[in-house]
This record gives C-alpha cells, sequence and structure tokens, in this order.
C-alpha cells in the first residue's frame, strides 16, 4: 500500500486530521526521535504529544507488516496460478492480519490432510453433489466411487471422504470463519482444571483448580497466571463457547434442508467444527487473550518504571548509602555531593551489643569526616532495622534519613558498567554506592540498569520479552527527555538515551568532555567525534550546559528558536534572563488532582503541574493551595501552539528552617532554576515581559 493509505487508514482510526499522520510519518522517516517530535516539531504535528505521536509510529510499524504479508501472498498465489483480479482486490483491502489470512487459507499450499487425501482418491465430485443438498440418496451417488484400489473399499468410506472435504470447505469459508471469531470472542469461556495427580505440585495455582470466567472480561494477572500454570504442567485450558451455538451457526450458514443429503452436511459441519475450526478459532482467542493480558502487564510495568525514573531528586548532597544486611553486616559509603565515593566501610549493628556500640561510633565518625547531609538505607533484609538504627543515633545537624528501594542494585553491581566505574571494589560497595546515588538522581542511575531488572512490574517473565523490551526502553527515552540531561555531569548510560544520540555517540561526548574539559556552550557540542548535523539537531534541545554564558543554553529552547527569544526579549526592552525568570502573580482559578490553574492576567490560565507546586512531594495539590488564593509562580514554558502556559510554584530561594525540619521526612527537589532575580529599578511598577510577549502574540 501507499504511505497516503496509510496515513487515511491512522486519521480514521485515531480521529487525527490527515495532515498530522503525514507530517509525522515524514518525520519518522528522516530518523526524527518520538521526544524531538513532540517538544520540537509542533508546528508540523499540530501539538501532538508524545503518546500520540508513539502511537502513529506503531501503528506504520503493523501496516508495514501488513503489507509485507500482503506481498508475499500475492506472490504465491500468483505462483501457483490462483491470482485474479477479483482475488487481488480483496487481497489489497483487507484491513487486518486476521482477514487477509482467511482470504488466504483456501488458496494456501497444504500439507496432506484427509480432506486432501480425498480428494487424492477422487472423491472431490460426491463432496459437491451431496454439498448442494438437492435431495439426492447417498449411498446411490457414493456406489460409483467405490474403489478398492484407491482405499475406498465401501460405500460409507466414499461419504466420509466426501465428509472430510466438506468439512475443509466449511473450515476455510470467510463468512463461518468471521461468524465464529465473534462468537468466540463475544460467548468464550475459559476454563481452567487441575491436571490429575498434580494437586501437591501445584498448590500455588489451587485458585485455578476449577475456575471459569468470561474469556473478554479476565484480568490480566489471572489470565498470565493460568498460562503459568498451563506452561509448568499443572493446570489444563480450554476457551470455548457453547458447542451447540457454534455449530447452530454453522448450520444456519450451510444447511439447506433435511434430507439424507442433508444429513451427510451436518456430519460434516459438525466434524469441521469439533476437528478444525474450534480449535483455530480456540488458537485465535488464547492469542489475543495473551496480547491482551501482556499488554496490561507491559502498560503496568510502563507506569510503574515512570514513576520510579520520575521520583523527585534530592540533589547535589553529600550523601552516605546503607546496603543493609544481618549477619553480613550493612556496607556503608560515603559519596560527594556529585556522587564520587569518597569512602566505604562495613558495620555489624545487628549482631552483638558490642558491634553494635562499633556500628554508632563509625557512623557518627563518617558523618563528621564527610559532612554528610543524607543518609539512603536500602529496603532489602535488615532495612528497616537499619533505617531504625541510624535514626536513632540522633546524628548532629539532623541530616535526612531515607528508605530507598535497592531493586536491581545487585544487577547493576555485577554489571560491566559498575565494573568500569569500580573497577577496584566489590559488588557491595558498588551496591551501596548505587543505593545512594538513587537518592540523589533517581533517573541517572537508574538508566544503568535494564528496566526489567528493576522490578516494578507483574508476570515480567511471562510477556513477550520483545514487546516489553521496546516499551520500557520508550518510558526510558521519555523520561530521560523530558527532564533533559546536564551533559557535563552525565554518564555515558544518561547520554545514551537522549535523543538522536545513543551509545556510541554518548561514549564520545564523555571522551570528549574528558579531553577538553566542560563544554561551554550547546555550539561546542559540533566538535564531538561523528556527532554530525542530524544528531545535534536531534539532541541539543535535550541537553543543557548550566551556568553557559547564554541562558537559553541552560533551557529547553532549541538552537534553532534562540533568535526568536532574543528579539522577543529586544522587543519588550528585556534581557533573555529577565524573559526566562521573571515571577509573575496570579490567582488560582481551579484545582485538579494534576495540578492547580492559575490566572495570571494573559487571557490564558496557566497550568502549576503537582511536580512543581512545592520544594517537598506532595500527594494532592490541595495540600499547597486553594481556589481563589493569590500566588506568585515562574512561567516555565509558553507553548503558543497549543495555547499552554507551564508555571511553578517552586521557590528559588533557600529553604527556610521549617522547611528544611518538613524535608527529613519527604525528599526535597532543587530547584532548575538559579536564585538569581534581575533588579528592579527604582520604585518603577511591577514589569511583566511574558505577559506582554503573550499578550502580543495572541493579539491582546
Amino acid at each position: 500500500m501507499t504511505q497516503l493509505d496509510h496515513s487515511s487508514i491512522i486519521s480514521q482510526e485515531f480521529n487525527i486530521h490527515i495532515n498530522q499522520i503525514k507530517a509525522v510519518q515524514d518525520l519518522l522517516s528522516q530518523d526524527a526521535t518520538v521526544p524531538f517530535i513532540a517538544r520540537y516539531r509542533k508546528e508540523a504535528t499540530g501539538s501532538l504529544d508524545e503518546t500520540q505521536i508513539t502511537a502513529i509510529r506503531d501503528r506504520l510499524h503493523q501496516l508495514t507488516e501488513l503489507d509485507q504479508r500482503r506481498e508475499t501472498i500475492l506472490n504465491s498465489l500468483e505462483k501457483h496460478g490462483h491470482l485474479t483480479d477479483e482475488l487481488k482486490e480483496k487481497v489489497m483491502a483487507a484491513p487486518s492480519m486476521t482477514v487477509l489470512e482467511d482470504i488466504y487459507l483456501p488458496y494456501k499450499p497444504k500439507r496432506r490432510t484427509k480432506g486432501t487425501i480425498a480428494k487424492e482418491r477422487g472423491l472431490e465430485p460426491l463432496a459437491r453433489a451431496l454439498f448442494e443438498q438437492t435431495g439426492i440418496d447417498p449411498p446411490a451417488a457414493a456406489a460409483p466411487f467405490v474403489d478398492p484400489e484407491k482405499e475406498v473399499p465401501t460405500e460409507e468410506d466414499a461419504l466420509q471422504g466426501a465428509r472430510h472435504i466438506m468439512a475443509e470447505w466449511i473450515n476455510e469459508d470467510e463468512t463461518a470463519r468471521t461468524r465464529l471469531r465473534a462468537l468466540f470472542n463475544r460467548k468464550g469461556i475459559i476454563r481452567s482444571r487441575v491436571i490429575p495427580g498434580k494437586e501437591s505440585a501445584g498448590t500455588k495455582f489451587k485458585d485455578y483448580f476449577e475456575w471459569e470466567e468470561p474469556a473478554h472480561s479476565a484480568p490480566s494477572h489471572r489470565i498470565l497466571a493460568m498460562r503459568r500454570g498451563e506452561r509448568e504442567e499443572i493446570l489444563s485450558l480450554s476457551m470455548q463457547p457453547s458447542e451447540d451455538e457454534a455449530i447452530g451457526i454453522l448450520e444456519k450458514l450451510f444447511l439447506k434442508g433435511n434430507g439424507d443429503d442433508c444429513t451427510q452436511v451436518a456430519m460434516a459441519i459438525t466434524d469441521s467444527y469439533k476437528r478444525l475450526l474450534s480449535r483455530a478459532m480456540e488458537t485465535e482467542l488464547r492469542l489475543e487473550t495473551k496480547e491482551r493480558a501482556e499488554q496490561d502487564a507491559i502498560r503496568v510495568f510502563a507506569d510503574n518504571l515512570r514513576q520510579l525514573l520520575l521520583a523527585p531528586p534530592l540533589g547535589a548532597k553529600r550523601v552516605m548509602g546503607i546496603d543493609p544486611g544481618f549477619r553480613t553486616g550493612c556496607k556503608v559509603v560515603c559519596l560527594d555531593r556529585q556522587g564520587k565515593l569518597l569512602h566505604n566501610d562495613t558495620i555489624f549493628p545487628h549482631t552483638s551489643k558490642g558491634q553494635l556500640e562499633k556500628a554508632k561510633e563509625t557512623v557518627r565518625r563518617l558523618h563528621a569526616a564527610h559532612r554528610i547531609e543524607a543518609i539512603a538505607v536500602g529496603n532489602g533484609t535488615a532495612g528497616r532495622e537499619t533505617e531504625a538504627f541510624v535514626r536513632g543515633l540522633d546524628l548532629p545537624g539532623s541530616p535526612i534519613v531515607l528508605m530507598v528501594n535497592e531493586s536491581g542494585a545487585s544487577v547493576y553491581s555485577a554489571s560491566e558498567v559498575a565494573r568500569e566505574e569500580f573497577p577496584d571494589h566489590d559488588l557491595t560497595v558498588r551496591g551501596a554506592v548505587s543505593i545512594g546515588r538513587r537518592l540523589m538522581d533517581p533517573l541517572a542511575e537508574l538508566v544503568k540498569i535494564d528496566p526489567k531488572s528493576i522490578g516494578v512490574g507483574q508476570y515480567q517473565h511471562d510477556v513477550d520479552q520483545g514487546g516489553l523490551k521496546a516499551t520500557l526502553d520508550d518510558v526510558v527515552v521519555s523520561c530521560v527527555n523530558a527532564v533533559g540531561v546536564d551533559v557535563n555531569r552525565a554518564s555515558s548510560q544518561l547520554l545514551s538515551y537522549v535523543s538522536g544520540l545513543g551509545p556510541q555517540l554518548a561514549r564520545n561526548i564523555v571522551s570528549h568532555r574528558n579531553d577538553h574539559g566542560p563544554f561551554a556552550d550547546r555550539d561546542a557540542l559540533k566538535k564531538v567525534s561523528r556527532l554530525g548535523p542530524k544528531a545535534f539537531e536531534q539532541a541539543a534541545g535535550f541537553l543543557r550546559i548550566i551556568d553557559a554564558a547564554n541562558p537559553l543554553d541552560g533551557s529547553a529552547v532549541h538552537p534553532e528558536s534562540y533568535a526568536i527569544v532574543d528579539r522577543m526579549a529586544g522587543d519588550l526592552g528585556s534581557t533573555v534572563i529577565e524573559l526566562m525568570e521573571k515571577d509573575l502573580p496570579g490567582i488560582v482559578t481551579n484545582i485538579t488532582k494534576f495540578g492547580a490553574f492559575v490566572d495570571i492576567g494573559v487571557h490564558q490560565d496557566g497550568l502549576v503541574h503537582i511536580s512543581e507546586m512545592a520544594d517537598r512531594f506532595i500527594k494532592d495539590p490541595a495540600e499547597v493551595v486553594k481556589v481563589q488564593q493569590k500566588v506568585t509562580v515562574t512561567v516555565l514554558e509558553v507553548d503558543m501552539e497549543r495555547k499552554r502556559i507551564a508555571l511553578s510554584l517552586r521557590s528559588r530561594e533557600k529553604r527556610t528552617q521549617a522547611e528544611n525540619v518538613k524535608a527529613k521526612k519527604q525528599p526535597s527537589r532543587k530547584p532548575q532554576h538559579q536564585n538569581r532575580k534581575p533588579e528592579r529599578r527604582g520604585k518603577q511598577p511591577f514589569h511583566n515581559p511574558l505577559a506582554e510577549a503573550l499578550s502580543k502574540l495572541k493579539g491582546n
């Protein structure tokens, strides 16, 4: 099919204008990434978001696979002399792989079946005569076909062969398959039974020893559990509707009366259903329910992973990481504000009173020596006990003490990445470092681990591993690019997920940084080996250079738009810094579960997302604001295309002592903006350049 056909199909399926689909298609064909298209090509796509663009990309891939199969089938039909203009038209119009295979089935080269054997014995004319159901006498019609040399010794043998041929015709009938498929999807029942003698071995599947429920509404976790039980040879599964109802559908399609020849057709119908159609339809239903269950499980995994990756970072703090344990002790590491390992030790607070006192002295000494500001305790074995031990020390300065999810830390500690980072330390030290760094910056640390090893999914080993990996990789890419990356501090693993880069260019960036020092501006990235114009275009907006001479190098503004921002600032008599950092007074107009809308006086309310409402973690925006409350916000982004304004309530000043007390219970999040505010001159009225810019651009 042509590219236009694909655009038209997806436009109808997704209810998105065809020009938007074609724009995404063109950009993807130019190797543009989903995050780049979503953020920097809004004018081309009509502001489609990442979810929509990803769905379009995946559907394009499905249609491409359908086209490839269509081409294979057409070649086969032509090769075997079956292709006609009418058949070709049906093949080209098939909207799905299922329909396409149904069309192809009667012409598909077959292995020897009961039907083909009967045809070889010359029984096809008898089958056609019976199938017409004109009232002929079956034994009389079968008599001429009796031939012992052809292994048809009796009239009944001839009739049986004819029924086998008719059964295959019924099985290959497109209408019959469509109607039975609908019945299986609508009324199919999953039945699970324990295999006799496996009751003791399969106690974990006891809930499914005698279980049945509608297939279309069965939740993913039960489907995957029953399939696992079947795979482990504990359970037997079937997915069938009422047999009488299924055969009734076929009889309405093929039976024309109640004569003796009709009885032969009825027997063929029953045989076709039991031996052929029911198995084919059940296989399809099993595959459909499996794919649905896998999609649900992968979605849950992806959602959990996204939340974990985007957990608020503590930021640049001096951290003590503790990998807890009972008999083997607790491995303790001290990290500087950049996550560099300064010291490691082992304490045994849970073995004896003497060891407990020694552990207290060690932690107090390390806390003082390295001026520790926060302590991360892994949530594994002895995690709660170790957390209680640390909290009971009453350390000076009251450092933050937090439990950290350590899933996957052991995988990281044994990985090549960990060996490269810490060649002179064992696995326990590497694991403790990972725990400490996860508190400082979860995203930067967790990207070093295979997402499947982080342990936030269900039945992850039971789902399609290729589909799982592709989805989780999409989540990591989305999160990394949504947050942005400090190019002068990021690891090669983190950089590899940036739009347009990949592992090799990421390593080249780190190598260039090591050889030539920090990047002074985004243009310096062009000097990296093999980082060409296309890669720069894709990556530049997501790579941040903090404290660069041009403040836009530390923002999400793409270099291709710098001139526009400069002109906006010039038109308003402001600097770029003022344009980016000015506070706006506003009034809260509406509160939702995901944030609050604020009127900032430009005829378009801005949104303060829940993640931008406070320097601490909150579960509900109502904890922070109320409707009609006056607030001072910072503008993060103005999206003219979608008429959206992103705002923040998070402070730029150092937190007060009261906020520090609260932060002991919840990780703080380092403000993304500099603390420096432009000075106001004299007693001039409040100058609001962003509001003026938005008003001008909107024509207000």
